[in-house]
C-alpha cells in the first residue's frame, strides 16, 4: 500500500546545510542555482572530513589496516551506488570525475568499439555541451554522421521524434534525461525500447534528473546512465558511469596506468576487469565516500517527500514569475524538473542576475552550456532559477520581488 508523501520539516532540513545560513551582500542567501551545483548537508561534509581524519590511505594496494579500511569504504560506496540506481552488479558502477568525464569515456570507447565511417550518432538539440561536443568530436574524427533531433515549441521531444531518425546506420543515441535549460523530462524508457528494437545503444545523461527523482536503470533498460555527485548534494570531482556489464566488458580502456592492469611486461600489458579497467590511477576516494553519504541522506528523506516539497515551491515560483510583464519563460514542457529559464524583453540576463546577486539571490545567467538552444530561440542567454528540496515558497517570493525591483532599476 502506497503512502502519501510526507511534508518535510523544512526548517530542520535547512539547518543541515550550513551554507544556507550565509549572508551575501548583507542579505540572507537565497540559493537558486542548484542546476549548476547543489549545496551539501553536514552528513556529507562530516563523512569526507572523517575519512581524511581517520582512514586516509590508498585503496586496493595495501595490506596494512588503513588501506584495508579505505578500500572497504570505497567499495561500500560502490555498493551504495549500485543500490541507489538499482543496478544489477557493482561491476556495472564506474567512478569517474563527473558527467563530462563519463561521457568522454563512453564516447571514446564506443567510438573504438563500434563507430565506423558512415555510421550515425543521434543526439538532441537540448543537450548540455557535455553530451553534445564529445559526440560531435567523435563523429568528425570517425567520419560518422551526427544527427541532431530538434524539440517543439514547448521544449518537448517525444520518443517518436527519436524513432523517425533511426536508420540502419544508427549505432548510438546519446540523450539527456532532463534538460538543464528547458527543464524538459524525456521518456527514456520508451526511447530505450525503440532503440533496442534496432540494436542501437542508448547513453543517458542523468545529471539534471537524478537530484529530483528516483532512478532505476534496470527498469529504464538504458545501456549507460551518467551523473555527477555535486548536483546530487555530494562533493565535486566525482561522478558515476553505469554501464550494462555485457557492454562494459567489451569496451577498450579510456585511460591506462596504475590500478587498471592485470600484468605489465616489457613488451605487452594485459588489462584488468571492469570496473577497475576504467579507473586508472588513484581514485577520488573521499569523493566516493561523500557521494555515498549523499545518497544515504536522500534515501532517508525519501524521494517522494523531496518531490512534494520541490513541486510546491516550483509551482508557486512558476505562477509568480509568469505574471511579470514582459518576462518570457523559455520552454513550457508538461513534464519538467524544477527550473525556470527566462528572458525579459529589452533587458540583458546578466544585468538581472547581477542585481539579484546584490539582494543575496543566487541565480545563473548565460547560455548554461546549451548554446544550440540559445541559437534556436535567437537569444544571448537566459536567467535560470533552479530549485532543490531545501528551497521554500518564501524564497520563491523573494525571487519574484527581486525581479520586480531589478526591472524597475533597469527601466
Amino acid at each position: 500500500m502506497e503512502t502519501s508523501p510526507a511534508t518535510l520539516a523544512i526548517d530542520q532540513v535547512r539547518s543541515e546545510f550550513p551554507i544556507l545560513s550565509e549572508m551575501i551582500n548583507g542579505q540572507r542567501l537565497v540559493y537558486l542555482d542548484n542546476a549548476a551545483t547543489s549545496q551539501k548537508p553536514m552528513a556529507v561534509i562530516d563523512a569526507i572530513s572523517n575519512y581524511y581524519k581517520h582512514s586516509n590511505s590508498n585503496v586496493h594496494r595495501g595490506v596494512h589496516s588503513l588501506s584495508q579500511t579505505a578500500t572497504s569504504l570505497f567499495e561500500e560506496a560502490r555498493e551504495q551506488t549500485k543500490e541507489f540506481i538499482s543496478a544489477s552488479s557493482t561491476d556495472e558502477i564506474v567512478f569517474t570525475k563527473g558527467t563530462t568525464d563519463s561521457v568522454n569515456l563512453v564516447a571514446h570507447s564506443l567510438g573504438e568499439l563500434m563507430i565506423e565511417k558512415g555510421d550515425e550518432i543521434i543526439i538532441t538539440l537540448m543537450e548540455h555541451h557535455s553530451n553534445f561536443v564529445p559526440w560531435q568530436h567523435l563523429a568528425k574524427h570517425r567520419g560518422a554522421k551526427l544527427t541532431i533531433v530538434p524539440f517543439d515549441v514547448n521544449g518537448e521531444l517525444s520518443p517518436e521524434d527519436i524513432a523517425k531518425t533511426i536508420n540502419k546506420k544508427t549505432k548510438v543515441i546519446a540523450i539527456t534525461h532532463a534538460s538543464n535549460t528547458l527543464g524538459s523530462v524525456l521518456d527514456i524508457k520508451r526511447i530505450c525500447e525503440i532503440a533496442h528494437e534496432k540494436d542501437v545503444v542508448v547513453v543517458v545523461d542523468g545529471a539534471q534528473y537524478i537530484p529530483h527523482r528516483k532512478v532505476d536503470v534496470t527498469a529504464l533498460d538504458c545501456d549507460f546512465y551518467i551523473f555527477s555527485a555535486h548536483k546530487l548534494f555530494g562533493p565535486t570531482g566525482i561522478g558515476v558511469l553505469y554501464g550494462k556489464k555485457s557492454l562494459l566488458d567489451r569496451l577498450p580502456p579510456y585511460q591506462t596506468g596504475g590500478g587498471m592492469i592485470s600484468e605489465v611486461g616489457l613488451d605487452e600489458t594485459t588489462f584488468g576487469r571492469t570496473p577497475q579497467l576504467f579507473e586508472a590511477g588513484t581514485p577520488n576516494i573521499a569523493g566516493a565516500i561523500g557521494m555515498s553519504q549523499a545518497m544515504k541522506y536522500l534515501n532517508d528523506l525519501g524521494y517522494a517527500n523531496l518531490e512534494n516539497q520541490e513541486n510546491r515551491v516550483f509551482e508557486y515560483a512558476l505562477n509568480k514569475l509568469g505574471s511579470i510583464d514582459k518576462l518570457r519563460i523559455i520552454g513550457n514542457p508538461v513534464d519538467r524538473v524544477p527550473l525556470i529559464s527566462f528572458v525579459v524583453d529589452g533587458v540583458h540576463p546578466f544585468d538581472i542576475g547581477s542585481l539579484l546577486d546584490q539582494m543575496g539571490i543566487a541565480v545563473r545567467t548565460g547560455h548554461h552550456c546549451t548554446q544550440p538552444i540559445m541559437q534556436h530561440y535567437d537569444i544571448p542567454g537566459t536567467v535560470r532559477a533552479s530549485f532543490a528540496f531545501y528551497n521554500t515558497e518564501e524564497e520563491a517570493h523573494i525571487l519574484y520581488e527581486g525581479i520586480i525591483k531589478s526591472l524597475k532599476l533597469l527601466s
